[in-house]
């Protein structure tokens, strides 16, 4: 299938409506969690590594019980299994469980079976130490591409309610550039999936992300508090999304060439007030919240109709 191709289709989904609101994400995975980088360690290696996710994640759910908003923490597989109560504690303070796939690898490097089996794993392995039922996902590195127009059913084959792995802008690891900018129903052989795009806007004739990771940490306050107003206006939600090592200066580096260091760690002191700024600015909910508040989903389980 050719880009434009996937990419038109997309378009053509059936928006999925509901009241323009601000969605906060975690992407809940430790400080060595970077794709595309040799100096990466491999999955075997990572419970010998030191850990600096429980005390950050713990540090941004204060923030976020601070400022009285509440968010979606997509748990990699390996953290929920390696911190459960970490998963209770998020669940505990009334924020969404959601999953990050188990072993964080990039979409378009797994088969369709391959992904499909670390999709299932995560999810089971979250719902086991949540007690509850995990609806949603979110790939590592937004990592959909023209190679995989498989996802979504792959993805509701698994189980899964929701996805938030669109990325509608050009992007290192992948991005569908003329995809939908708004929530879209999408249609598969396994059945519908509601996808929340990332957020972005059009500045001077380009899309633009301005609202989670090195974005978010880059761009000036005053641009993306405009620019949050801005798609609000337009009836859209603004997804933020952030990673606990990104609130930590002192965490370990990993080797990388100078622009990827740049883009990984620049920025990380001020992050902190940063994020304080917005959610002073904007009370901000989870995927799941907003949905139900729409009508898509009824005691906390998908509609049986829509």
């Amino acid at each position: 299938m050719q880009v434009a191709e996937l990419e038109r289709r997309a378009s053509d989904h059936t928006r999925l409506t509901g009241a323009a609101a601000c969605i906060f994400t975690v992407d809940v995975e430790d400080w060595f969690h970077i794709l595309d980088v040799p100096s990466a360690p491999a999955f075997h290696e990572w419970d010998e590594l030191p850990s600096r996710l429980e005390a950050n994640f713990l540090r941004l759910l204060d923030m976020l019980e601070k400022a009285g908003s509440t968010s979606t923490c997509f748990f990699l597989g390996w953290a929920a299994r390696r911190f459960p109560h970490l998963v209770r504690e998020a669940a505990r303070r009334g924020h969404e469980v959601a999953s990050h796939g188990y072993a964080h690898r990039l979409v378009y490097q797994m088969t369709p079976e391959e992904f499909y089996r670390d999709a299932l794993k995560a999810r089971l392995t979250i719902e086991d130490a949540a007690g509850a039922a995990v609806l949603g996902y979110r790939a590592a590195g937004f990592s959909l591409t023209s190679r995989t127009p498989w996802f979504h059913e792959k993805l509701a084959e698994a189980g899964y309610f929701y996805d938030s792995s669109v990325f509608p802008a050009p992007r290192n690891h992948g991005g569908l550039v003329e995809a939908s900018l708004e929530p879209v129903w999408v249609p598969t052989a396994a059945g519908e999936i509601a996808e929340f795009p990332v957020t972005v806007v059009r500045l001077l004739g380009t899309r633009l992300c301005l609202f989670g990771g090195g974005y978010l940490r880059l761009a000036p306050l005053s641009l993306i508090e405009r620019m949050t107003r801005k798609v609000l206006g337009e009836g859209r939600p603004v997804i933020f999304y952030l990673h606990p090592r990104e609130i930590d200066p002192e965490h370990p580096r990993l080797p990388m060439p100078l622009g990827r260091k740049l883009r990984s760690y620049l920025n990380l002191r001020g992050t902190p007030r940063k994020l304080a700024a917005l959610l002073e600015r904007f009370r901000c909910t989870s995927f799941r919240a907003w949905m139900q508040t729409a009508g898509w989903l009824e005691a906390g389980a998908p509609c049986a109709s829509r």
